[in-house]
């Protein structure tokens, strides 16, 4: 294999982890078995890629952005029939497998300045289903951001974000990667951690999720004012204090404190009210 002369490149947020614990933790929590088919994006120079391949899963399909980076994968992994290699942009390239189907599971440690589009690409939008369905993603996140994720209502780090990936999948911790475990080292923590996507049948109506969006829009732009202050621009105060009143939800919380089922019901309340008029 050869990777000689390259040196990680920070305009595409290159930090290879080279810890093997991380890595055996990433590869556990995939929980990958003979029918799995795996997309992993942004292999750098295959540590995770090797792991993957030590696992039962059927195939490992990687895009990697870095072309100098993709030669190497090639040379590198070139006696592996059940790796599959693609060069190109994870944003823009399509994510189907060679023969034309659907990789169920992702791995990635993500480039941290495409994190935001990448995760709506994956995981879809409030009101917009994903491009492919995908049953389990571990990714490799700046730690600001998944903890972003998995907060709960009242915490401070609990934000419109996370509202919007709690009513798309479920998601937990896998483990923290402080900066040493990558070379070259981060200016920040990462974590790991398991998103498990909701499947289309179990989430709600297109134009309820549309209406979740707009309102948390609305709500998290004044994130240190009451519902009352902020949502009085979509609909008249004294109809928002009666739904209020009905589904037992105080106005007077900030929107950081509003949990995302309640924010689903306010929506829902809304659009009935909506219907009427």
């Amino acid at each position: 294999m050869t990777f000689s002369g390259h040196s990680p490149r920070k305009r595409f947020g290159q930090h290879w982890l080279r810890d093997l614990q991380v890595l055996n933790q990433i590869v556990a929590a995939a929980d990958l078995s003979e029918n799995d088919r795996v997309l992993e994006i942004g292999p750098g120079r295959g540590a995770l890629t090797e792991k993957l391949l030590s696992s039962k899963a059927e195939l490992i399909h990687a895009i990697e952005l870095d072309l100098d980076l993709f030669k190497g994968l090639k040379e590198r992994f070139s006696s592996e029939s059940r790796l599959s290699l693609q060069p190109g942009d994870v944003l823009s390239s399509s994510l189907l497998l060679p023969d034309g189907m659907q990789a169920n599971k992702v791995v990635a440690n993500i480039p941290y300045n495409i994190t935001s589009p990448l995760l709506y690409r994956l995981l879809g939008k409030l009101g917009s289903p994903p491009e492919t369905s995908y049953q389990r993603l571990v990714l490799l996140l700046q730690k600001e951001v998944a903890e972003r994720i998995l907060a709960k209502p009242g915490q401070s780090n609990f934000s419109a974000m996370s509202v919007r990936i709690q009513l798309l999948a479920k998601s937990t911790s896998v483990c923290e990667v402080p900066p040493r475990c990558f070379k070259p080292s981060p200016k920040v923590d990462s974590k790991v951690i398991v998103i498990e996507p909701f499947q289309i049948s179990d989430r709600s109506e297109v134009f309820v999720e549309k209406e979740v969006e707009r309102l948390v829009n609305t709500a998290f732009l004044g994130r240190r004012k009451k519902l009352r202050n902020t949502l009085g621009n979509i609909r008249p105060l004294k109809e928002l204090e009666v739904l209020a009143e009905q589904l037992g939800v105080n106005l007077d919380q900030r929107p950081q404190e509003v949990s995302p089922m309640t924010w689903l019901s306010l929506a829902k309340g809304i659009k009935e009210i909506e219907k009427v008029l």
